[in-house]
């Protein structure tokens, strides 16, 4: 299969991303101003995906970022290396009072009409001093490179983080990588440094190297800046909308050959419909709806692409891919935490339709 891709066969790394590194902090069901203790989950959109595919999927993966020397980077690189993950730092030097820091991200659970809440200390963020030149893309990409991603929360945190995201972009593009990008729009990050034409503005020069982009409809209209849906969805898992927006997607970047994303119909905190769609090469696929218990909604895009990309890197049919990317993605919100606990058995057990009957 090719779905209009170029994917090397061989790669001493099937997959590489650049992002920044951060440490979630998770007290449950209990709001914070009520908490007495956190779990601590180390996360990051483009590391979850390299995370997922080397620990469920088995893909030999990498993960360039800010790495900082002081006890919470000790911990985080930890977790990095747990997973699996081939690390390429740069290293940062902590001054023991006010950093540069790992970003700290807070986040309840919530519970049933409860929703989850989710706020951020990005202060002096090692992640946002990124820049160009920090990473030897060569080195990096000696052996092979199929696979290269990145996404639009890290392209925000700062000039600089856009311009290492381009610079690793071409370098793997060079290299012969299928290049992969989540849109992820997020306007309070965009709006601290220049705001929403900043934001078109920027993407544009990252997704003209482009070939699978993942998104929704609204990540495509504010963080491409082209017209909205141009039919209205008749509820949050009604594909029409996202589909009807292809056409405008493709004319200003026609290169680019896949456009996916989940659909979600939040019910209560713990129960979701779930799906997802893809526009692969000309044709449009959608995964069946799942009814979901969720324990932990956060990571479960992230799965998704994870499961997705999977599928496209090893030549499964495109509805097979997409499906797989919407197991995954259902079976992440079983689990504590950002990254997958899932195995490949039953990501496949779920994509073929399976159930929660016990396994013995």
């Amino acid at each position: 299969m090719s779905y209009g891709l170029n994917i090397r066969q061989e790669g001493a790394l099937d997959f590489v991303s650049i992002g920044a590194l951060v440490h979630r902090l998770d007290p449950g069901i209990i709001p914070f101003r009520k908490a007495s203790e956190c779990l601590i989950h180390v996360s990051g959109g483009e590391f979850n995906v390299a995370a997922n595919l080397s620990d469920c999927f088995r893909l030999k993966t990498g993960i360039a970022s800010a790495m900082v020397d002081y006890p919470i980077g000790d911990l985080v690189a930890e977790r990095v290396r747990a997973m699996g993950v081939k690390p390429f730092y740069k290293h940062f030097k902590h001054d023991g009072v006010a950093g540069p820091n790992i970003a700290t991200v807070y986040s309840d659970r919530g519970q049933g009409v409860r929703a989850p809440v989710v706020f951020y200390n990005r202060s002096n963020e090692a992640g946002a001093m990124l820049k160009p030149g920090d990473f030897n893309w060569g080195e990096i990409f000696a052996g092979g490179v199929r696979w290269f991603h990145s996404g639009g929360i890290f392209a925000a945190l700062s000039e600089t983080t856009s311009e290492v995201t381009i610079e690793g972009i071409k370098a793997a593009k060079a290299a012969g990588a299928v290049i992969s990008f989540d849109l992820n729009y997020r306007e309070k990050l965009w709006n601290i440094i220049g705001g929403h034409q900043k934001a078109v503005d920027v993407i544009d020069r990252i997704v003209k190297d482009v070939d699978v982009l993942v998104g929704n409809e609204e990540d495509l209209q504010k963080g491409l800046g082209i017209p909205g849906p141009e039919v209205a969805a008749k509820s949050k898992l009604d594909p029409s909308a996202f589909f009807s927006m292809i056409d405008n997607v493709r004319k200003k970047h026609p290169h680019v050959k896949v456009v996916a994303t989940t659909l979600r119909e939040v019910h209560s905190t713990n129960r979701h419909s779930w799906s997802a769609v893809a526009w692969i090469n000309g044709k449009t696929y959608t995964a069946p709806t799942a009814e979901l218990d969720v324990y932990d909604r956060v990571g479960g895009g992230d799965g998704f692409a994870a499961g997705l990309f999977y599928g496209l890197l090893t030549g499964e049919p495109e509805e097979e891919a997409v499906k797989l990317g919407w197991a995954h993605g259902a079976l992440l919100t079983t689990f504590p935490g950002d990254t997958t606990m899932a195995t490949l058995d039953q990501v496949r057990a779920f994509a073929k339709g399976g159930s929660a009957r016990i396994q013995r």
